[in-house]
């Protein structure tokens, strides 16, 4: 969970948009569609360097590339990619400042509000961007489906992650036929972060969120087999403990923790390790989405907390991804898109990435 200081507010219905047919205006001000019964879903298929980097696979609790070497993954999340364009900045030099502070990952937050309002096809292209200047990097992507909620209930935190469950299958269905084979996309995340913000959005059980997922991975897996989809913990994709109990039912699958620091107090590792580090030692986790945290906590505090779940994931070679490569949301790793001169969040994701964490 984490505050972005960027709102966008709509009202009226949300629904999903994946053909445009041609349309007129009524005398009332109302689109007319016209032509409907030739309209098609999005089909197109990105193929361009779809063999240049090594098709990530699992192996046991682990991710491999394709000559079975294991892959731990250090990256970064940018903002949304609409918004990042929006105000002019969409470009390679992006994807080659993250490059340069150490990550083999970007993590690509999709707000289903950003994805509707630029229309998914208009969307796909800055995708296929992304893509496009990763693979010329040697990165990697996660596509993640940036809603914040109760996907059940259909209530969400803010006006940007509202979405449905039609919607969000919709969604997976046209990213899995447009990417499938191309090995730069290396994860799915299918869902950013499930809550019921303390029954506030109405309840869900684990056995509906379970079986939610394995419909989105039933969806994706009928266009693409390859690619690796993430499944969150609820509490804000926190908690893991059902899989004690009940996994997914799916195979070749991983699960997402995001433990920020205001999560739990210290000491943190035990409560980490009986809340989401557990899984490892059974499942692929990856924890896509952590950093310093929110509210009024020292900068101390928040360098501590950083070394203690650094040291905590790379002992147990979990993967992890940084919040956020971005001058406005916070926490900021840059100064401006003038400046680009480190935070001391970006300064700690450096020292991070290149292990020299803790290093006085």
């Amino acid at each position: 969970m984490k505050k972005i200081f960027f709102i966008s507010i709509t009202f009226g219905i949300i629904f999903f948009s994946g053909f445009s047919y041609t349309q007129e205006i009524s005398d009332n001000g109302i689109a007319i569609p016209r032509e409907w019964w030739n309209a098609q879903f999005l089909s197109q298929k990105f193929v361009e360097g779809a063999d240049l980097l090594s098709q990530i696979k699992i192996n046991g609790t682990q991710f491999v590339n394709t000559q079975g070497d294991t892959i731990q993954f250090r990256g970064v999340s940018i903002a949304d990619p609409d918004k990042i364009e929006y105000q002019g900045h969409w470009n390679k030099q992006i994807f080659e400042r993250v490059k340069n502070l150490g990550a083999n990952i970007v993590r690509l937050p999709i707000h289903p509000f950003a994805w509707r309002t630029r229309t998914p096809e208009k969307y796909l292209k800055l995708l296929d961007d992304a893509v496009k200047w990763s693979t010329e990097l040697d990165i990697y992507i996660i596509i993640d489906w940036h809603s914040i909620g109760n996907l059940k209930t259909g209530l969400f935190q803010d006006p940007m992650y509202i979405t449905s469950y039609t919607e969000t299958l919709y969604f997976w269905k046209m990213i899995a036929k447009h990417f499938a084979g191309h090995n730069t996309i290396a994860f799915y995340e299918l869902f950013n972060e499930p809550t019921t913000y303390r029954e506030g959005l109405g309840s869900i059980t684990w056995e509906e969120w379970r079986e939610m997922n394995e419909d989105m991975i039933r969806v994706i897996r009928a266009f693409d087999k390859e690619t690796i989809p993430l499944v969150a913990g609820f509490d804000w994709a926190y908690d893991l403990t059902p899989l004690n109990f009940d996994p997914v039912r799916a195979e070749g699958i991983g699960y997402v923790s995001h433990p920020y620091g205001h999560k739990r107090t210290p000491p943190y590792e035990p409560k980490w390790e009986e809340n989401f580090g557990f899984a490892s030692s059974q499942f692929p986790v990856f924890i896509t989405e952590f950093g310093f945290t929110l509210g009024d906590i020292s900068m101390k505090d928040n360098i501590e907390y950083g070394k203690a779940i650094i040291k905590y994931l790379e002992d147990k070679k979990i993967s992890w991804s940084w919040w956020v490569f971005d001058p406005e949301w916070y926490p900021q790793m840059f100064k401006s898109w003038g400046d680009p001169t480190l935070t001391d969040n970006g300064k700690f994701f450096k020292d991070a990435s290149d292990g020299v964490v803790g290093d006085d």
